[in-house]
């Protein structure tokens, strides 16, 4: 007899819940659940109600979600509300319905003001204005924290909230115009470089901070905290700030940035930063000191993370005849001895 809790991962064809089933699937667990969009959609509360009745789920990993950059933000913010709100509501009720009275729910910094002292602390939630470009997102993500607390408060459930920052890796979106800044640059150094491109275009003035993990480290971190004892995650939360950070406690400035995605991907040429167009939040660096005295720290540094993140999107662009192999070099794919120390230099 199988006597794994069988798990439930939402949305694992995403960045996140597909690193938590890679992450699940090392640890030796068989028993993991997933649904496609086109089986089952989160938004619509009577299939989610269905799905529970008769899956008999122990735990949920909440990692589906409607995800972007700052253009996708402020192109569909309606979309960003209502299709989040929706998922969240929908499973987190349900799951109760159900009785499972274990989930994770994975939310986002973007949930922090704007102007946050750094580095930002668990309890600055709700202390200030948050950043225009990506409010109703981060609306919706705050709602799914309360949400979780409200159940746990009411019901006694074992609901909890980790929020992650800026996240890539493989999985990653690399749409143009919909994606976050690292698939977004790796993306537009990487045809820079096959088209002899003479300079490369960042958005902004290159001077904001940004905290990135490699997402299968925000994967191990949230299949970690979902089985820390219960006396444990208690102790170091509060029912009304419950929620814990998960980052690396290091940023870096968009240019830096942009060098060493360029560097990754081999691009000799001039990058140059438009600022006329937004910047976004000025600095956004997680205190992940909670998690730290929780056992729990980062092991990816940025340089390899880009490295693998390269590697993922050159496959994937192999796979949809987009790209051929030779116009990589062969030691940013790791097939020469000693590439990958060389990355992670």
């Amino acid at each position: 007899m199988n006597n794994q809790p069988r798990i439930y991962v939402a949305g694992h064809r995403g960045l996140v819940g597909s690193a938590i089933v890679r992450v699940l699937r090392a640890q030796g667990h068989t028993n993991i659940v997933t649904r496609t969009h086109h089986e089952l959609e989160l938004t619509d509360q009577a299939q989610v109600r269905e799905f529970f009745r008769t899956e008999q789920i122990d735990q949920v990993y909440l990692a589906a979600a409607k995800v972007g950059g700052i253009h996708a933000n402020n192109t569909y913010p309606a979309e960003f509300i209502y299709d989040n709100m929706m998922v969240q509501a929908n499973v987190v009720h349900e799951a109760w319905r159900a009785g499972v009275n274990k989930l994770l729910f994975l939310g986002s910094s973007c949930i922090y003001p704007r102007l946050a002292a750094q580095p930002i602390r668990e309890e600055y939630l709700m202390n200030g204005i948050l950043e225009p470009t990506n409010e109703p997102y981060a609306m919706a993500k705050i709602a799914g924290i309360k949400l979780c607390e409200s159940y746990n408060r009411q019901y006694g459930t074992d609901y909890r909230s980790v929020m992650p920052t800026n996240l890539y890796g493989p999985g990653d979106n690399y749409h143009p115009e919909n994606s976050h800044v690292i698939p977004a640059l790796l993306r537009r150094f990487h045809e820079a470089r096959v088209n002899d491109a003479p300079e490369v275009v960042i958005w902004g003035s290159g001077k904001p901070m940004r905290e990135f993990l490699f997402v299968d480290d925000m994967a191990a971190a949230s299949v970690y905290v979902m089985n820390l004892p219960m006396d444990v995650y208690a102790a170091n939360t509060d029912p009304m700030h419950s929620h814990i950070n998960v980052g690396t406690g290091q940023d870096v400035t968009i240019a830096e940035l942009a060098r060493l995605v360029g560097e990754t991907v081999g691009y000799r040429g001039n990058i140059v930063f438009d600022a006329s167009k937004p910047d976004g939040t000025p600095r956004k660096l997680l205190d992940v000191s909670k998690l730290a005295a929780l056992g729990w720290r980062a092991s990816t540094p940025l340089q390899e993370g880009l490295r693998r993140a390269y590697e993922a999107f050159v496959a994937q662009q192999d796979e949809e005849a987009e790209a051929s192999p030779h116009d990589v070099p062969a030691e940013l794919l790791g097939r020469t001895p000693g590439a990958s120390a060389r990355a992670a230099a």
